[in-house]
């Protein structure tokens, strides 16, 4: 199994990422019985698809619970079947991550790519914008620590720039980031952290 990195808070809280390398038919025997939705078509997105459900089931049963699938709820949260824990799924291909907790997560894997930079404007605040100026990593980390807080908060309607915000950080290899989620007149101060791999970085909850 090419499960490329994981990390347990403890055993039944913790993240992962799964390099693809499997073809569709070797995924779909790790991920029996299940099998990709009819209405994905691209062949990419199904090996997402089943690299997710192959990375939650072995993380699932890793700490020491019975994986029985996933559900999604109106807004397209998943959860686990038959299970009180929270999950978070992301993927970029050849890249799935999956994080498993009692608590509600954030999870999010991205490449860094220059279109951040022509999208920033638009998800960024004035602060955060001048803080990831042209980096492109750190704008990734901007990006992922967002869509992390967004999944975490499992409601649609949020402005990335209005009302999720990230205070400014110094870039490492791997830090802390302090995220505040603003909505609905409530604010809620969420930790992350972050990963800079060589092809691949990542956000999560903590």
């Amino acid at each position: 199994m090419p499960l490329h990195k994981i990390e347990w808070t403890d055993r039944q809280r913790g993240w992962a990422v799964w390099h693809i390398t499997e073809n569709e038919r070797a995924l779909e025997a790790l991920a029996f019985p299940e099998t990709s939705p009819d209405d994905i078509n691209s062949p990419l997105k199904r090996l997402e698809w089943l690299a997710g459900k192959v990375l939650l089931k072995s993380m699932v049963e890793e700490a020491g619970l019975s994986y029985q699938g996933v559900r999604k709820d109106a807004y397209g949260k998943p959860f686990l079947n038959h299970l009180a824990h929270a999950i978070s799924l992301s993927h970029s291909y050849p890249y799935v991550a999956a994080q498993i907790d009692l608590h509600a997560v954030g999870i999010d894997v991205e490449q860094p790519k220059d279109k951040l930079l022509r999208i920033a404007h638009r998800v960024l605040d004035p602060t955060e914008e001048s803080d990831a100026g042209n980096n492109i990593t750190k704008n990734c980390i901007y990006w992922c620590a967002k869509e992390a807080l967004y999944k975490m908060y499992g409601l649609r309607g949020l402005s990335f720039s209005a009302n999720l915000r990230i205070e400014p950080f110094s870039l490492g290899k791997m830090g802390d980031l302090r995220g505040k989620i603003s909505a609905n007149g409530s604010i809620h101060l969420i930790n992350l952290g972050y990963s800079v791999e060589e092809d691949y970085v990542l956000v999560f909850t903590k």
